[in-house]
């Protein structure tokens, strides 16, 4: 019927066939791959603190170094070797570079034991400074199927089945013998203790779908509403009809399921001052709708990758830093762009390889759990700034002024990196 067909496209009923109209660099996914690349090469650097300053730092402690041996060499030359040598062990250069790479490494054991493997270290410390959450809806938010919602009896139904239990255990009979997700999802809700009766002449109408007979005679449809009763129409929400013999018995309404503790890790951002944002190719209505299960109310609906990609670099064109969340192939450029992104376990490979961080547990409530161990592994880093600084500029000059001999230097030093190490270690808890 003339419909765009992506590669990679699954057949799930009857042939078709298709033309071959874009090959190597005009393709899609080439398309979506060079976003990607290119959106990376404008990626933001997170500078490091002590590598800014750690550096200079030694300099600075060289010069104090001679300086001291040389104004000792005048006051008292036998000390002077001594004290020279007793700032250069004294001070620790070591706690100042290890201040955020051992929280930071200690933060990521501790993530990947509760399901976040991180990729990048410099994606904890964009993940604790987000403040606009992007989420893709399908096979983020929510599985990657159906399930059936509501179940609707028409007054020919009610004197057909006893009740909406019956009448979804028949219609799950037929929907068990269809590969189509509407049908599996059908199936899946059926009782497996109920006896629907057996099905002969069963045929699969391509983009229709199932009619058969029964042991009595009589012709079952189940399908798309027009294809059940002529005179119908499809509404916006995913609807499979049963009819039998002309007439419609019962309507079945699904809905996308939500992953386990979606509603409750979104609510947990937005009450810590976060921005939410969803993002879907799905129509509005069918994304609305699922904002308003999730209590999310700003949602971009029928985004292209260009959409989304446009939308992450305008919050960030904004000021503010962003976080996003993916699982598919079209992910994969603003996963790229995005100052921190996290890629669904269950993803894409490509959004997985792009994505700073993965959620191997496909659960939304360890992106929360996530970012609190995150923002507490920041808290330990500036921790162990104030230390390696206090110390320095307490014993460096008690060294200068011959009050601490080497001995006592090597100690202080040795000491100083293990108080850096352990405290760096309360970030893996």
């Amino acid at each position: 019927d003339g419909a765009a067909l992506v590669a990679g496209s699954v057949n799930l009923g009857a042939p078709a066939l298709m033309r071959v109209q874009r090959v190597g660099a005009d393709t899609r996914f080439e398309a979506i791959v060079s976003m990607m690349r290119s959106a990376m090469s404008q990626r933001p650097a997170a500078a490091r603190l002590a590598d800014r300053w750690a550096a200079p730092f030694l300099w600075v402690v060289l010069l104090l170094a001679a300086g001291g041996a040389a104004v000792w060499s005048v006051i008292d030359p036998s000390r002077a070797v001594w004290v020279a040598v007793a700032v250069l062990i004294v001070t620790c250069p070591c706690a100042l570079s290890l201040a955020a790479p051992a929280a930071l490494t200690a933060a990521a054991r501790g993530l990947a034991r509760r399901g976040v493997m991180v990729q990048r270290l410099d994606a904890i410390e964009a993940l604790a400074k987000a403040q606009h959450f992007f989420f893709d809806k399908t096979g983020t938010l929510t599985e990657d199927r159906l399930q059936l919602s509501a179940v609707t009896l028409t007054p020919a139904g009610q004197g057909a089945f006893t009740d909406a239990r019956h009448a979804t255990a028949r219609a799950a009979a037929l929907a068990a013998w269809s590969t189509h997700p509407l049908s599996r999802a059908l199936a899946a809700a059926g009782d497996p203790a109920a006896q629907p009766g057996a099905w002969s002449q069963i045929e699969e109408v391509a983009g229709q779908g199932l009619r058969a007979r029964d042991e009595a005679g009589r012709n079952w449809r189940l399908g798309a509403p027009p294809w059940v009763d002529a005179a119908a129409t499809a509404g916006d929400a995913a609807q499979v009809w049963l009819g039998c013999d002309g007439r419609v018995l019962a309507a079945f309404e699904f809905e996308e399921a939500l992953r386990p503790g979606t509603a409750e890790a979104l609510q947990a951002l937005r009450a810590e001052g976060v921005q939410v944002t969803v993002l879907t190719g799905d129509t509005p209505q069918r994304a609305l709708a699922l904002a308003a299960r999730i209590g999310v109310d700003d949602v971009l609906a029928g985004a292209t990758p260009e959409a989304k990609l446009a939308a992450v670099t305008a919050a960030q064109a904004a000021g503010r830093r962003v976080a996003m969340i993916g699982d598919g192939i079209n992910d994969a450029p603003v996963l790229a762009r995005a100052d921190v992104s996290l890629a669904m376990g269950q993803g894409a490979l490509v959004s997985r390889s792009q994505a700073d961080a993965v959620i191997a547990s496909n659960q939304l409530g360890d992106l929360v759990r996530a970012r609190h161990t995150a923002q507490q592994a920041l808290r330990i880093v500036r921790q162990n700034f104030v230390w390696a600084g206090s110390y320095n500029a307490l014993c460096i000059p008690l060294a200068l002024v011959g009050w601490l001999p080497p001995w006592a230097a090597g100690l202080g030093m040795a000491l100083s990196s293990l108080v850096v190490v352990f405290n760096a270690l309360r970030a893996a808890r």
